[in-house]
């Protein structure tokens, strides 16, 4: 086994309180780290004027990230930026008074100010609060993805997914997560529309300054498919220079052709269509790019079904 394989089963092995120690560890060597109560802590490296802030979990930073490290540390590390990761020990939404006092505090100090670019990332739960606390750095990017709007249920009553929440305030301070970006500067939801309550929630986010970034056939862990194809942290990047728009992002997103739970689920919709010579032609183009078993069991069976209906495959492009 490779030290590197033991490094990682050794980070594994470790409780999420000695995890913490050493996340604290290196914030106070690189700039700081300060518990916000009990459930979340932030976590600031300071290296350069741009600045990327983050919202992740625990579970999430754990579970897919290399060194058990915010991802936003990872984007901003290498290109010499500063980062500040919000971490939540649990599924809260950050709605906590004690988040909003350090929001709050970091306004009182002109923080954003001394950052010539600043860009705000959360996904799911973490979306709604970077969208909701992008209020506190006018100007700021927004790449928020499967964000929620709200979980009032006075709004979003039609969203069965986070029932245990509705006793939990979204009507105070930073609530109401669309509302919070009207002084930000470019806003993109990202999020998948045939996954209703994520395109209902997207569409509360709808303004001029706003960019919606539709997914079709991605599913419900776009952060994760968009990391597994290793476009998310380009995303966040190209956010932090200025430079990303729908162009660009639909240039990135190009990545999703060799994704294979992506291909399957296009495959899965094409099917539930009956549309089986458009079936057997992605079949085709994947069996001949990627070489997969699947897709050429599934191309064969489509194959015969053409033949028997005295069809034919127009000939095949080049991959």
């Amino acid at each position: 086994m490779q030290s590197s394989d033991t490094d990682a089963e050794d980070l594994r092995s470790l409780p999420d309180s000695q995890w913490f120690e050493r996340i604290e560890e290196i914030g106070q060597e690189s700039g700081y780290f300060e518990w916000l109560g009990a459930s979340h802590a932030a976590f600031f490296v300071d290296a350069g004027p741009t600045l990327i802030v983050t919202f992740e979990t625990v579970a999430g930073i754990r579970r897919s990230q290399p060194g058990q490290l915010p991802l936003g540390y990872h984007v901003a590390k290498g290109r010499g930026w500063s980062h500040l990761s919000l971490i939540a020990k649990s599924d809260t939404w950050y709605r906590d008074p004690r988040v909003f006092a350090y929001f709050d505090r970091l306004v009182d100090n002109a923080f954003f100010e001394s950052f010539d670019q600043v860009v705000f990332y959360g996904a799911g739960m973490a979306g709604y609060a970077a969208a909701a606390y992008s209020v506190t750095a006018p100007g700021a990017t927004v790449i928020a993805i499967q964000p929620q709007a709200t979980l009032d249920p006075r709004i979003a009553g039609w969203d069965p997914r986070h029932i245990d929440m509705r006793r939990t305030s979204f009507t105070d301070r930073y609530g109401y997560a669309p509302d919070m970006t009207e002084g930000a500067g470019s806003v993109f939801v990202i999020f998948d529309p045939e996954q209703g309550l994520d395109a209902m929630h997207a569409a509360l986010f709808a303004r001029r300054y706003t960019t919606l970034l539709p997914c079709r056939n991605l599913g419900r862990e776009i952060a994760s498919a968009l990391d597994t194809m290793r476009i998310l942290p380009s995303i966040i990047a190209a956010a932090a220079t200025g430079h990303f728009d729908e162009r660009l992002f639909r240039i990135f997103y190009r990545a999703r052709r060799n994704y294979r739970p992506y291909l399957r689920n296009l495959l899965a919709r094409i099917d539930s269509d009956g549309r089986v010579p458009l079936a057997a032609i992605l079949c085709r183009n994947v069996v001949a790019r990627l070489g997969s078993k699947k897709f050429a069991a599934r191309l064969a069976q489509l194959e015969h079904e053409l033949e028997m209906t005295g069809q034919s495959l127009p000939p095949s492009r080049r991959p």
